[in-house]
């Protein structure tokens, strides 16, 4: 099977073609963990996660890596601002180290309800400095680097192809609007290192000199952190690295920069980005509102997968449109998908027409929505065969729990409507047996009659 996959550098669907025969190095940026992760974030991470699986379909061997961002992110991305972390554990009365560690649970825990695939190896930030410090001693040797007064800046003028992912024309950029210029040689260069305003105030700092680097007490930039644990556990040139859309101009910009004039190497083969997720047409976010975690989800009574199945209505690419009638929408369908197939008697074959057109679907730049047209056709085909087997391998891809049966507590007063209605429904009393069936979902319960016979789950 041919894999295509588009390419943000160079803006374009292309085969995929690992370094090494059978094996996918990948990196994925993770949170940073100062605050719940809404769900708009969330759809990122259900992007990346159908990826890995869809390599794993195709026979790969992968090793995963994602970082935790657990110091270093400012509240601006022009190098300016509180650390998000310092500001947080200052907020909350705690250790910047307990707020981190509380929000990462929260995340994985999230990722749990979702079943996204946790990565072989998270890393954080604050594990990584002396890894950090080498890189940007690299490119200070180089000849890529000056220092102002807070801190050690990236010249971006020194590379000849910056801005080359975002097709960035530095020379139309705005003074100002972009970054602020500040000490800064040009608008388009970033931190490398940043010196605490002062030394032991900040809860997380470090003294470069115990890394054999001649610079103030301070702490790392955002951007350095990916580039340092990518290239330590995938090597200098990895295979795919993934993130949102917003990563694009600056920080993804920011990574290819720093990289490549430290190694010489191309940094990454293959760069995907999914796209936002969108409320009344506008990016839903922290700054803007309009956002919920999944546990505020569940208590309205949404289905965590239901929320992983609304993802899939839309290409990673699209922008997707939230709200909670869509959410609704796309509960009712998961729902029903799952009465359809509890249904369906297993008959050990494998509907390979089917499965064939599925995987089309997946391989051509991971498309879900076709995919999810293909899984209804095959469902709603009463003449198809090898059902069962074929949704099976189908959710290897899609992670909605489709063959799995929920326990879930029946009444003894239920028990004996159900009874009652199969009794009338033997009689061919119809009239009687919709009267129950009323009476049931009155009660809170859902009856579905199937091959295997009636079917009880919450309403």
């Amino acid at each position: 099977m041919v894999l295509k996959l588009y390419n943000t550098l160079g803006r374009k669907k292309q085969e995929f073609k690992p370094i090494k025969k059978g094996q996918v190095g990948m990196y994925t940026c993770g949170p940073t963990v100062y605050w719940f992760q809404h769900i708009g974030n969330l759809r990122s991470y259900i992007f990346s996660d159908i990826l890995k699986r869809v390599l794993k379909y195709n026979g790969y061997k992968i090793k995963h890596v994602m970082n935790i961002t657990d110091v270093g992110h400012l509240t601006s991305d022009s190098d300016e601002g509180e650390d998000k972390i310092e500001k947080a554990a200052a907020k909350e009365g705690k250790k910047a180290e307990e707020i981190a560690d509380y929000y990462w649970k929260i995340f994985r825990e999230d990722f749990k309800k979702l079943n996204i695939i946790e990565p072989d190896i998270w890393c954080k930030a604050t594990e990584h400095i002396k890894e950090q410090i080498e890189l940007i001693k690299k490119i200070e040797k180089k000849g890529y680097t000056y220092k102002t007064s807070d801190g050690i800046y990236f010249d971006t003028s020194k590379l000849k192809d910056y801005g080359k992912l975002a097709k960035i024309k530095i020379e139309n950029l705005q003074a100002g609007k972009r970054i602020a210029i500040g000490e800064k040689k040009h608008k388009t260069d970033f931190a490398l290192w940043k010196f605490s305003e002062k030394p032991g105030e900040r809860q997380q700092e470090w003294d470069p000199k115990d890394f054999g680097a001649n610079w103030l007490i301070g702490f790392p930039g955002w951007h350095i952190e990916c580039s340092a644990m990518s290239m330590k556990y995938l090597g200098e040139t990895i295979d795919i690295h993934t993130g949102g859309e917003d990563h694009v101009p600056i920080h993804h910009t920011n990574e290819i920069a720093q990289s490549e004039s430290a190694t010489g190497k191309k940094f990454v083969n293959y760069w995907l980005h999914g796209a936002f997720l969108t409320s009344k047409g506008e990016k839903i976010s922290k700054s803007k509102g309009g956002l919920y975690t999944v546990s505020e989800l569940e208590k309205q009574n949404f289905l965590p997968l239901s929320y992983r199945y609304l993802c899939l209505t839309a290409h990673y690419k699209t922008q997707l449109e939230f709200s909670l009638e869509t959410l609704e929408n796309a509960q009712n369908s998961y729902k029903r998908l799952k009465n359809i197939v509890s249904g369906i008697k297993q008959d050990k074959k494998t509907n390979k027409k089917y499965l064939k057109e599925f995987e089309n679907a997946i391989n051509n730049d991971l498309d879900m929505p076709k995919a999810l047209q293909v899984l209804w056709k095959l469902v709603r085909d009463e003449k198809a065969e090898g059902k069962i087997n074929t949704i099976k391998k189908i959710d290897e891809i899609f992670g909605l729990d489709l063959l799995k049966q929920e326990k879930i507590y029946v009444p003894a007063e239920i028990k004996k409507l159900v009874d009652g209605r199969e009794e009338a429904r033997d009689n061919k009393d119809w009239k009687k047996a919709d009267e129950i069936r009323n009476k049931i979902n009155k009660l809170g319960y859902q009856i579905s009659d199937t091959e295997n016979g009636a079917k009880i789950t919450k309403a």
